[in-house]
């Protein structure tokens, strides 16, 4: 490997990082955001989606961007105003400005989260071996800094902007500094390929990734929003036990994730996605029959293990299915990030409140089964990822983002 792979390689996974702590910094703080402003219970919900709706708004715009500027370009200017947009989430005057503020954040998300994926691919080709898993486990370690960060501010009673600012305040240059090592690839050449798999996107192809990823943040949001009203409400723990399975889950999502390259690299990427999801599947039974908090702490922590191999390798696998679109695929792929996203928490609380929490759980747990049946969409093409047996062509590793 050269060096430039390398400062692409760090640079890019700082880049995830800075995201990881900037949205951990968000949403665990929405309590203290809602006390702020003074919003009301049934005004928060129409806040908490706008920010997932117009981050898929943001995605797809990237995917026509990214015709005429690079990724890296994108990535670049868009993280500096995710984490300036932070702060003035913390430091906004009135609902007019906090709406502001988290539309220009889900607009900025969406391009992020697909330019660091358009990126992460890229690289992945270049290197001729699975590192994808790695990118997002720092960015699992950033949300657990994040998050951390915040109970901090809220131990402390800190003002939303105080505890926000220094944190930006080291990340932001930090970022840009890191951002001229960005390493653009570009597209495999697509000869001799079959029809659907060459230079362009046939959404068809693309639809068994686009519902794994669905149902893939059905199960990450269900853990986030429910695990601690799950825990104390229908397991009967403490409150504070109450906070320990979100944090578990993070703990045991980091693991995995920086495990899971070595296990693609070993068995294949098709098989380690049907473990991850029959691993997520046992999880939810787990948290389902569960008769106290310590069995149901045992069902979050499976599902960290299971869950956090499938969005890596639902990007990666997009790359390798359009090896001559994959920044386009990617872009469209992420939008089901958002979709999940929306649908997982409210469905599970429709679910719990008509039927029970318990019962709940099962729907997540069926979907994230479903993904058994897509599996094999995950080894489309000869799985240069997994054993290595095929040398990946080289992408253009002298463009980086400098030369924009």
């Amino acid at each position: 490997m050269t060096d430039v792979l390398r400062r692409g390689r760090a640079s890019l996974a700082f880049g995830f990082f800075a995201q990881g702590v900037a949205f951990a910094l968000l949403v665990t703080r929405i309590p203290a955001i809602q006390d702020r402003y003074g919003i009301s219970d049934a005004l928060l919900p129409v806040f908490l989606a706008a920010v997932p709706i117009l981050a898929g708004a943001g995605s797809v715009t990237t995917e026509q961007l990214v015709k005429r500027i690079r990724p890296s370009r994108l990535l670049r200017w868009s993280q500096p105003v995710v984490l300036l947009a932070l702060v003035g989430v913390g430091a906004g005057d009135g609902l007019a400005g906090l709406g502001v503020a988290l539309a220009v954040f889900g607009l900025s998300v969406g391009a992020l989260d697909a330019s660091m994926n358009m990126l992460g691919v890229s690289l992945q080709r270049t290197y001729g071996r699975s590192i994808m898993l790695s990118f997002h486990a720092v960015y699992s370690l950033g949300g657990i800094v994040g998050a951390s960060l915040a109970w901090a501010g809220a131990h402390w009673h800190l003002a939303l902007w105080v505890s926000y600012l220094p944190v930006v305040a080291v990340l932001l240059p930090a970022a840009l500094v890191g951002s001229r090592w960005y390493v653009d690839g570009v597209a495999e050449p697509v000869a001799d390929r079959p029809a659907g798999q060459g230079g362009g996107l046939v959404f068809k192809l693309l639809l068994p990734l686009c519902l794994v990823m669905t149902f893939a943040y059905i199960g990450d949001s269900t853990v986030s929003n429910w695990s601690a009203k799950y825990l104390k409400d229908v397991l009967g723990s403490s409150e504070q036990l109450a906070t320990v399975p979100y944090n578990v889950y993070m703990v045991t999502t980091l693991v995995g994730r920086s495990l899971g390259d070595f296990g693609v690299r070993r068995f294949g990427a098709a098989a380690v996605v049907r473990l991850g999801a029959l691993v997520a599947a046992a999880g939810f039974a787990v948290v389902s029959v569960a008769p106290d908090a310590w069995l149901g702490m045992l069902g979050f922590t499976l599902l960290g293990l299971g869950l956090c191999v499938l969005v890596p390798q639902t990007f990666a696998a997009a790359g390798r299915l359009f090896p001559g679109a994959s920044d386009a695929a990617i872009a469209r792929l992420n939008i089901f990030n958002y979709v999940g996203f929306l649908v997982g928490s409210p469905l599970v609380g429709a679910l719990g409140d008509a039927w029970s929490y318990r019962g709940a759980m099962l729907v997540p747990m069926v979907l994230v089964l479903v993904t058994l049946v897509y599996a094999r969409s995950f080894a489309a093409q000869p799985d240069r990822y997994g054993g290595g047996h095929e040398r990946s062509r080289t992408a253009d590793v002298g463009r980086g983002s400098n030369g924009l």
